[in-house]
């Protein structure tokens, strides 16, 4: 189970889910993608999706502006 959670910038973790489409008219599922890193870069949060040493996407943030996740409950494995 999925959960879709509203948050700050800085609450968002590698692995959860971001939005990155065209608006609510383009498919949803086409559009998610999974943050691989999350660091600060000169006081904003910098989510990266994708591998840094080839094609990935960026988002920049200030740390305290919402963001909507899906975000996977961890396995207990």
């Amino acid at each position: 189970m999925t959960n879709r959670i509203t948050l700050a910038a800085s609450e968002v973790r590698v692995d959860d889910h971001i939005y990155n489409g065209t608006g609510t008219n383009a498919h949803p599922t086409f559009a998610w993608e999974t943050v691989t890193e999350v660091r600060v870069e000169d006081g904003l949060m910098l989510l990266i999706t994708g591998n840094l040493k080839g094609l990935h996407g960026e988002f920049w943030l200030e740390p305290d502006e919402q963001i909507v996740v899906m975000r996977y409950p961890k396995s207990n494995a």
